[in-house]
């Protein structure tokens, strides 16, 4: 579980932690300042943190392979039923990245260790996380098993 501690204050959980942060730090923001767009990222986030997350959850815990392979390729699919989501900006819904960005990022790095493959019509979510991938701020975000997971 991810923990923060700066001075007196200690958070435990991921969403108040990166709240905690955008507002300590506005600059730059991670999530934007117009009322609808924040929604519809706290919508997104919503989303990719229940159905994504949830099925990498599943995926690791899953003791029967053939459970675990019918989840692998539902996480594919949830994925690549966004993928005209990922063409239309440069980064996710927004040409600055953000929270959404930080939050997807990690599912995708992890796709090649899981042996889920993406298809080539998913060469915006592609092209997207080789973006996000090449940000100096990312790798240096890997911990040393995240970094095994890829060849770097």
């Amino acid at each position: 579980m991810p923990t923060l501690v700066d001075r007196e204050l200690v958070l435990y959980d991921s969403r108040v932690i990166i709240e905690y942060l955008d507002e300590r730090f506005p600059h730059p923001p991670l999530m934007p300042v117009d009322p609808v767009t924040r929604a519809q990222f706290r919508l997104a986030l919503y989303r990719i943190e229940r159905d994504w997350y949830g099925l990498v959850q599943q995926i690791e815990q899953e003791p029967d392979k053939k459970q675990t392979l019918k989840h692998k390729k539902i996480l594919r699919d949830v994925i690549l039923q966004s993928t005209e989501l990922f063409a239309m900006k440069r980064f996710f819904l927004s040409e600055e990245f953000s929270l959404v960005d930080a939050t997807i990022a990690p599912i995708l790095w992890r796709l090649p260790y899981y042996e889920i493959d993406l298809p080539p019509q998913a060469q915006p979510i592609i092209k997207y996380a080789s973006l996000v991938f090449a940000r100096a701020a990312f790798r240096d975000s890997l911990s040393e098993a995240e970094q095994e997971m890829r060849l770097l």
